[in-house]
């Protein structure tokens, strides 16, 4: 880029501290026009904070003539800066005028102009700002793309064999911008679809201003891929292109996303088996995973193409300082039998191992063993306390009988869920008291030993309305 001399009049530094001053009449940005090009001229709006008009871009300026159309050619005048912004401006003197335009022959590429058009007694100017950029020395030309020994678990780098040099242009306070080329990179990866609850492979672009060696592509591809460039937006609008493609590479980088999964169990509050949700466990009042023992649970990993070892780890404190148990699966179904608190993470990691992904760290928490029993139920079929339970937590093992008061063995069960609904061989018992011995151990290493009586009671009917006696009456 050639600097234009800093020895300037004070007219034009003057000129320049007018235009910030905005002591001119704001227009809508009249249209420079350029004969002598065999391509079409493209033209890029930019951000108004650059303080320009438009950006011109030409594919080569050789033989190229600048016309400015105006219905007073004579009133206007063209100015140009470099690199230094406006306030360096020098103006262009070797001009023709027609009848209604301003002609500037071999204008120089990557420069800015500044038109200023003025009425006759230059009491109104209008000034417009614009950039011109010659295209042929930044030409985009590629030859090979292939990855680089320098890629990471972050990011993947890429090589390119071409040039593609950025393309700047100036604001009118000298101020350097890089003008966008969109020089584009596509290739596969997978990303985690929360719908499908997996990873999915999808094709993605990412753009670049310019050429660098190397191109660094982050968020890393994390499934096998080749990388095709193409571009750049200047040459597909001239319906040129140029491109290349690398071979398929296997993935480096790894990515994984887990779960735990725990089958929910209404337990009752209170420990008082009264609760209508038909479970008997008694609430550890612990959030998230866990509870009573014996508590299972499925960890789940679901990871990504380049992820070829897998391990889950269990622990009993969160840094993982000691690891109680390595398990070297993706997926495990682990059942808590003990009390206590321990942690579960998941890590995957690539064929050499010098990539890994590290899952989220799950709590889980098994609260201490309770055993409660109830001393009566009514099994008379309304719904209500009709199956004697016990209440309880952590148990491990668990044996129940159930004796009449001559000692018979009327029902016995070992899975404390489960219950007596009053019958012995498939009829319901008469009213009265009966008995229970039970024997159990519980995740805290607590042994039971209890034994107390069971009273039925039978609900009487109430008086129907038209048996004054306050008996009940039966059809």
């Amino acid at each position: 880029m050639p600097n234009i001399s800093r020895n300037i009049s004070r007219s034009l530094l003057g000129l320049f501290c007018s235009i910030y001053s905005l002591s001119f009449v704001a227009a809508d940005a009249a249209e420079l026009t350029f004969t002598g090009n065999t391509l079409p001229v493209l033209q890029d709006v930019p951000e108004k904070v650059t303080g320009l008009d438009k950006i011109y871009v030409i594919y080569d300026m050789n033989n190229v003539d600048m016309i400015y159309t105006s219905s007073n050619p004579n009133n206007i005048k063209i100015f140009r800066y470099s690199n230094l912004g406006g306030g360096f401006a020098e103006e262009v003197t070797n001009l023709d005028r027609t009848s209604d335009s301003v002609i500037l022959h071999s204008p120089e590429g990557n420069m800015g102009y500044i038109i200023e058009e003025s009425n006759a007694d230059a009491s109104l100017i209008k000034r417009y700002y614009y950039w011109v950029v010659n295209y042929l020395p930044y030409r985009l030309s590629l030859n090979s793309i292939g990855r680089s020994a320098e890629s990471d678990c972050d990011a993947t780098f890429l090589t390119v064999e071409g040039s593609g040099d950025p393309i700047h242009y100036y604001t009118i306070n000298g101020q350097q911008r890089t003008l966008d080329r969109e020089i584009s990179v596509k290739f596969s990866t997978q990303e985690w679809n929360v719908t499908n609850n997996d990873f999915q492979t999808i094709e993605t672009v990412k753009y670049f201003d310019s050429l660098s060696n190397p191109l660094r592509i982050t968020p890393p591809p994390y499934c096998s891929t080749s990388f095709y460039i193409s571009g750049d937006k200047f040459l597909r609008k001239w319906d040129w292109i140029e491109e290349a493609e690398s071979n398929v590479y296997a993935p480096i980088s790894v990515l994984a996303e887990t779960e735990a999964l725990q089958e929910e169990d209404s337990a009752d509050e209170d420990g008082d088996n009264s609760s209508t949700s038909g479970s008997n466990q008694i609430n550890s009042n612990t959030d998230g995973l866990g509870g009573s023992a014996p508590a299972s649970i499925s960890f789940i990993a679901h990871a990504t193409e380049g992820v070829l070892h897998h391990e889950w780890q269990l622990a009993s404190d969160p840094e993982f300082e000691n690891v109680d148990f390595r398990f070297n699966q993706q997926d495990i179904d682990y059942i808590f039998n003990h009390e206590g608190t321990y942690y579960m993470r998941y890590i995957g990691s690539n064929s050499d191992g010098s990539c890994e992904t590290i899952g989220d760290i799950y709590t889980i928490n098994i609260g201490a063993s309770d055993l409660k029993c109830p001393n009566a139920f009514s099994p008379d079929g309304d719904g209500v306390n009709d199956e004697w339970k016990v209440s309880y937590r952590s148990l491990l093992s668990f044996k129940c009988w159930i004796f009449d008061r001559f000692g018979n063995q009327l029902y016995y069960f070992e899975d404390p869920a489960g219950g007596w609904d009053g019958k012995h061989r498939g009829k319901t018992v008469s009213s009265g008291v009966y008995y229970y011995v039970i024997q159990a151990e519980g995740a805290d290493g607590k042994k039971y030993k209890k034994s107390g009586d069971i009273n039925i009671l039978r609900h009487r009917a109430a008086p129907s309305s038209g048996d004054s006696s306050g008996n009940s009456t039966t059809n």
